[in-house]
């Protein structure tokens, strides 16, 4: 699984489901800084979220790394098993 537009598509339900808000839109450059409910404990939230999703487990390092959503796609896409 590495079509990037489906994995928008997966990711964006996701985002929807942890925040509660299905007027997000997922841009490239968004961080945490561009959604209200996205404090520490939503983070983890997403983040398990997004490892079930997408049947791959994250570590710390590189979960911190990631500087934006895009970023979050790019490693999905390289890493996506489902």
């Amino acid at each position: 699984m590495n079509d990037r537009s489906a994995i928008i598509n997966r990711l964006t339900d996701v985002f929807h489901d942890i925040f509660d808000d299905t007027s997000i839109k997922l841009r490239d450059e968004m961080t945490a800084k561009d959604v209200e409910e996205w404090d520490s404990l939503n983070h983890i939230n997403l983040v398990l979220a997004v490892e079930k999703e997408f049947g791959v487990l994250l570590n710390a390092a590189e979960v911190g790394a990631l500087a934006n959503v895009g970023q979050m796609l790019d490693l999905l896409v390289a890493r996506a098993t489902k």
